[in-house]
């Protein structure tokens, strides 16, 4: 095979938007490889109604790179329901119809190859050899998308797979648990989604639910004007220049902005249990119980006996299921493929990888020859980093940094708010004495 200049591994939403922002510029050989046999995303976390946290703006492309044939957009003109989706309205837009446009670029763009399965990458001192189920791609660089492995808490690891299983897995799950009591585990977005469907069930549904949180509250995702200014290229950058003990402490405070659930969904909720604790609505009973850090899971072949530590009084409560699903998110890991670079890889806060501002990852190898990661970086780059906002944003950077030139002009106007100090500073004590 010819030498490629990149070869990217996953096609998920981040890698196909490189795959986008790519097409037309010529004098770049690349190829994407993944291992499934077609493109498909989160299918099954794909619920009913389920919608998506961000503007359909926010897509493959539009934000660097708006006139491009691959924008959300244009999906829509091609399928003939322009009018059809302006007139609709929504307040959000249905995640299946995102994942129906991104389908739709998978399906189109050239270079993409799916059901081809990358083994393992070696550096030959100078290229990279990416070995597959196809055969051997040499490549110049690299573009690692292959999204993140289910965090699986250490007190689950043991339990029975078939009771027990990640929101990844929910959506083909869901009719082995009619007529059972489900804990549900975990208060972001995902364990929302799944507790509204639950409650929303008739009398083939569960029994009963449980909704066990450590949060100290089922909380909102803070979408508001000045939260997302961290989802902004102008904040970005900023942070990608910080200390790591800073970007920790920040990331902490700003959970909310990423990982809350919506609020649409919240109010479901409520509404749901309301009616079926006064209209004698619904035959799904819900407990919603925040406050609760799961430590301890025991299975006796029968049901699930959960051990959990409320965070109010200390108090040690038990509670019995007979399935449990876990929406306790994911982790960055270096994947298995990568084991023949890992000695020349610098790990990074985030786990796996150290990232620049770029998104290539430090290493011990020729500055040419650059290793770039998607969803592996939100220590290291921000809590924009595994969200869709800014992927056109940053397959852009990627781009103009695998070609060493400006194919994308990606200056900004001043950011609204002033994130760092301008014209004259100086130390707090310094201050003291010059203020006397």
């Amino acid at each position: 095979m010819d030498k490629l200049d990149l070869v990217g591994i996953g096609i998920g939403p981040f890698n196909l938007s490189l795959a986008a922002q790519l097409d037309g510029i010529s004098d770049v050989k690349s190829a994407f490889l993944d291992q499934k046999a077609e493109f498909a995303w989160h299918p099954d976390m794909m619920l009913p109604g389920v919608e998506l946290q961000t503007s359909f703006l926010k897509d493959l492309v539009t934000l660097t790179n708006p006139t491009s044939k691959w924008s959300f957009l244009a999906y829509i003109v091609n399928q003939k329901r322009m009018l059809d989706f302006m007139n609709a309205d929504f307040a959000a837009v249905p995640r299946r119809e995102f994942a129906a446009y991104l389908k739709w670029v998978a399906g189109h763009l050239d270079g993409l190859i799916f059901g081809n399965a990358v083994r393992e990458v070696a550096f030959d001192g100078k290229d990279f050899q990416v070995c597959s189920d196809r055969g051997v791609y040499t490549a110049k660089n690299l573009a690692v998308g292959i999204g993140k492995p289910a965090f699986v808490p250490n007190w689950a690891r043991h339990l029975p797979t078939e009771k027990c299983f990640h929101t990844s897995q929910a959506k083909s799950r869901l009719p082995d648990l009619r007529g059972k009591r489900v804990a549900v585990i975990g208060g972001g977005q995902s364990g929302a989604e799944l507790v509204e469907y639950l409650l929303g069930g008739n009398r083939d549904s569960v029994e009963e639910v449980l909704w066990l949180s450590r949060r100290d509250n089922f909380e909102p995702l803070d979408d508001t004007p000045f939260v997302n200014e961290y989802f902004t290229p102008g904040y970005a950058d900023v942070f990608a220049n910080l200390p790591d003990d800073r970007k920790q402490e920040l990331m902490s405070r700003q959970k909310l902005a990423s990982d809350g659930a919506s609020l649409s969904t919240l109010k479901s909720i409520y509404q749901l249990i309301y009616r079926q604790r006064y209209l004698d609505e619904g035959d799904v009973v819900g407990r919603l119980l925040p406050q609760r850090e799961v430590f301890q899971v025991q299975y006796d072949g029968e049901d699930f006996r959960i051990a959990a530590r409320n965070g109010l009084n200390q108090v040690v409560e038990f509670f019995h299921a007979d399935a449990l699903i876990l929406a306790t998110g994911y982790e960055t890991a270096l994947p298995e493929f990568m084991a023949p670079l890992r000695a020349r890889l610098e790990e990074g806060v985030s786990g796996a990888y150290r990232l620049d501002a770029n998104f290539r990852a430090c290493w011990d190898g020729p500055a040419d020859r650059g290793i770039f990661v998607q969803n592996a970086g939100r220590i290291d780059l921000g809590i924009f980093e595994p969200q869709l906002s800014l992927m056109a944003w940053r397959s852009a950077k990627i781009v103009n940094a695998l070609l060493g030139q400006d194919v994308f002009d990606l200056e900004q106007n001043p950011p609204i708010v002033d994130w760092l100090a301008n014209g004259t500073s100086m130390a707090g004590d310094a201050v003291v004495q010059a203020w006397g």
